[in-house]
């Protein structure tokens, strides 16, 4: 299935700051998580082939907005969620996302299903299981991307994604994992074909 065209065609859309601020509760979308130094804004901008649409920085935990990308229409959208970890801010800031993005994955009801980039020299973070516990709870499909996969040999990332697939085996509920490159285009067509059965895109 390539329908890569539809991902081409993203555009920033808006940006929230708090729950009250996000778009109408309706259609599809589907939200990117992940450490704050996990490669996922240039994820993002791989999978949509367009280099500058969501941000990258040298400096991790850039991203303290939620950030919504329109499709083809506003009814399918791809989420950028604060990098967690949320880097040097303060405290005050930590606690304000993290209320934040807890109403946002336990609320919305367009949600369809949640990707986590995970470092693949460094996975299953305490961040990242508690992320994936949530989903566990919620019951939210979850996908998960070891990123910066050109960083390791293709044994090594391998057994990371055995050892992944061995944890998320523990754990009820629907949810996969790759390994993915941004630099070297690794995985982008299997990552897409998540996205269009969650978004209802037709090959």
């Amino acid at each position: 299935m390539k329908t890569t065209a539809i991902y081409q065609r993203a555009s920033y859309w808006l940006s929230a700051h708090k729950v009250s601020q996000l778009p109408e509760d309706s259609g599809f979308e589907v939200a990117f998580a992940g450490r704050s130094n996990s490669g996922k804004s240039s994820a993002i901008n791989a999978i949509t082939k367009q280099k500058k649409l969501a941000r990258t920085s040298k400096t991790p935990g850039r991203t303290q907005q939620i950030n919504f990308f329109k499709l083809d229409d506003e009814e399918r959208r791809l989420v950028d969620l604060p990098g967690y970890g949320f880097a040097k801010v303060p405290l005050a800031v930590k606690l304000h996302w993290q209320q934040t993005l807890e109403r946002y994955l336990q609320t919305r009801q367009s949600l369809r299903g949640l990707v986590l980039m995970m470092d693949v020299r460094h996975p299953l973070t305490e961040f990242d299981q508690q992320m994936l516990n949530w989903c566990h709870l919620s019951n939210m499909p979850v996908h998960i991307l070891l990123t910066k996969a050109d960083k390791i040999s293709r044994g090594k990332g391998n057994a990371v994604r055995e050892k992944v697939r061995q944890h998320l085996a523990t754990l009820s509920g629907e949810s996969s994992v790759q390994l993915f490159s941004a630099l070297k285009g690794v995985g982008i067509e299997e990552v897409q074909n998540r996205l269009n059965s969650w978004l209802m895109v037709n090959g």
